[in-house]
C-alpha cells in the first residue's frame, strides 16, 4: 500500500511539473467553466421578415406627375358628386390620416351609412379593397364611391363624365394625363388618375425603419408589445407590409357584431383591416362601435386567453410605431380648375 502511494505521489507531481504548476494542474482537471447560451433574439429584423415587410422611405408613385396631378385635384373636387358638396377627401380626409372620425360615414345625404370609414393611407398595399373585398385594386375601387347612393350619388358614369367636360381645365389636363386617348375624359380615367395618386398615399414609420435594421427606433415598452402581438396570434392575420388588408374572414366579423347585425350578407366576407396608422383611425371595426383602440385590442383577443391589461397596454404601444407621417407636400390640396358655364346647372338635390 505504501509503494502505490508513492507511485501515486510521484505522478501527480510529474504531472503538475508538465502542465506549468499545481494550479494549472487544477483548472485542467475540472469542466470547463460553464457558458450561457447567448439569449435568443425573436424580435430581431432578420426573424421577423417572414411575417412583415417594410414601406421604404416615402417616394412618389411610377405614374406620370399629370396623371398623379390630376387624380390628386380629383380626389379634392366636390363636383364628382350629385349635389357637387362632397368630394373623396370629404370621407378620408388626408390631414386626418384618411379619415371622418365617424362611426360610419356620411351620404350625399347627409344619412349614416352602414359601415365605417375606412383609411385611405397604405390602402394600394391591400390586395382588396372595401370591408367586403368586392374590388381587389385602388384602381379597381376608386370609381364605386362615386356612383354609390350610400356615399356620392352620381346616378352613373355618364353622369361624372358630363360635369367635368363642363370644365375647361379638366378637358386640358385629361389630355395631357392620357396622352394618344381619344377621348382623354372617360369615367375609366377618372378611376386611374384618382388611384394613380392614391398609390402615393404611403406612411413608413419607426416600426419599418426597425425592419429594416435600425434597432432604436422601438422602445422595451414597444418591444415587449410586440412580443404580446405576437403571443396572442395577432400576426396570423395582421402580417405582411400592411399590417392586415391582405385576407378575409367571416370569423372576424362574428366576433364583432352585434346579434341583430348577424345577418348571412354581412357574415359572407369581412377583410381583415391593416394595422396601419391605427392609433389615428378611430372609432374602429367596420361599423364603427368600438371608441378606443384598448377596447379593440381587448375584443379581438383570443376568448379563451383574454390579454392581461397590462398586455393590453404594451400592444397598444407597439402599435404605435406603426404611425407614419404624413406627406405633407403630395396632399396639399390643390388648385381646382374654375366651373364652365354649365357646370353648376348638373348640380341636384335628391329628395330626403
Amino acid at each position: 500500500m505504501a509503494m502505490r502511494i508513492n507511485v501515486q505521489s510521484f505522478a501527480f507531481v510529474l504531472l503538475a511539473v508538465l502542465c506549468g504548476g499545481a494550479a494549472a494542474l487544477l483548472a485542467a482537471c475540472q469542466p470547463p467553466p460553464h457558458r450561457a447560451a447567448a439569449p435568443p433574439q425573436p424580435l430581431s429584423p432578420a426573424t421577423l421578415n417572414h411575417l412583415f415587410q417594410p414601406l421604404p422611405e416615402w417616394e412618389a408613385p411610377p405614374a406620370p406627375p399629370e396623371r398623379i396631378q390630376l387624380g390628386r385635384m380629383l380626389f379634392y373636387d366636390l363636383r364628382l358628386s350629385i349635389t357637387q358638396q362632397m368630394s373623396c377627401n370629404t370621407c378620408h380626409l388626408l390631414q386626418n390620416y384618411g379619415v371622418d372620425g365617424l362611426p360610419t360615414a356620411l351620404s350625399h345625404k347627409g344619412r349614416s351609412g352602414p359601415r365605417n370609414t375606412p383609411t385611405v393611407y397604405n390602402a394600394a398595399l391591400q390586395n382588396a379593397q372595401f370591408w367586403d373585398g368586392r374590388a381587389r385594386s385602388v384602381e379597381e375601387q376608386a370609381g364605386h364611391p362615386l356612383l354609390a347612393e350610400s356615399e356620392m350619388g352620381m346616378p352613373a358614369a355618364d353622369d361624372v363624365e358630363k360635369t367635368l367636360r363642363s370644365i375647361p381645365g379638366y378637358n386640358t389636363a385629361f389630355a395631357a394625363a392620357f396622352p394618344g386617348q381619344s377621348p382623354p375624359l372617360t369615367f375609366q380615367n377618372v378611376a386611374l388618375a384618382i388611384a394613380a395618386f392614391e398609390r402615393g398615399l404611403l406612411t413608413p414609420s419607426r416600426f419599418d425603419r426597425y425592419l429594416a435594421g435600425d434597432l432604436s427606433q422601438l422602445t422595451p415598452e414597444e418591444l415587449q408589445g410586440l412580443q404580446s402581438f405576437l403571443d396572442a396570434g395577432c400576426a396570423s392575420c395582421h402580417n405582411g407590409v400592411g399590417l392586415g388588408g391582405t385576407l378575409a374572414s367571416p370569423a372576424a366579423l362574428a366576433l364583432l357584431t352585434e346579434p341583430a347585425t348577424r345577418s348571412a350578407q354581412n357574415l359572407a366576407v369581412i377583410k381583415i383591416p391593416s394595422l396601419r396608422n391605427v392609433t389615428k383611425t378611430a372609432p374602429y371595426f367596420h361599423n364603427g362601435t368600438v371608441a378606443t383602440l384598448e377596447e379593440a385590442v381587448a375584443q379581438m383577443a383570443p376568448q379563451q386567453a383574454p390579454l392581461s391589461p397590462q398586455a393590453i397596454a404594451q400592444i397598444v404601444a407597439f402599435l404605435g410605431t406603426l404611425t407614419g407621417e404624413l406627406p405633407a407636400d403630395y396632399i396639399a390640396m390643390p388648385t381646382l380648375p374654375e366651373d364652365g358655364p354649365e357646370t353648376a346647372s348638373f348640380a341636384q338635390t335628391p329628395p330626403p
